[in-house]
């Protein structure tokens, strides 16, 4: 397995990052810097208490960050985390390139065999 104890966080952003309402609103808050809560969900079809939801879960696996200014909440996005995500796709992309090596050296080594046979 190529998940790591240094990692422990990657389920949940992984978890948090595989809705399609919560990865627009990554998108929305990368775009636009910090934004309120409310100016979030008048982007949505849902409603406020739905994008509360989703801004907890992404808070939770820290993608997001909340500010308090008085009574407004601000929420930012917080890339950092996803370099665990980064980290266990160059994890994968090397297992691979070991394989895809040894396969590339086994079929040299089968048609130097050819060769010789000829």
């Amino acid at each position: 397995m190529v998940e790591q104890s240094n990692t422990p966080d990657l389920t949940e952003i992984l978890k948090a990052a595989s809705d399609p309402s919560r990865r627009e609103i990554l998108t929305l808050l990368a775009q636009q810097g910090p934004t309120r809560v409310t100016e979030i969900a008048a982007r949505f079809e849902m409603s406020l208490n739905a994008v509360s939801k989703h801004i907890k879960v992404l808070e939770s696996a820290g993608l997001v960050s909340r500010r308090t200014l008085w009574r407004e909440h601000l929420i930012e996005v917080r890339l950092d985390p996803l370099s665990a995500v980064d980290a266990w796709f160059r994890q994968l992309r090397s297992i691979w390139d070991l394989r895809l090596d040894a396969l590339s050296h086994l079929l040299e080594e089968k048609k130097d065999e050819h060769a010789d046979d000829t």
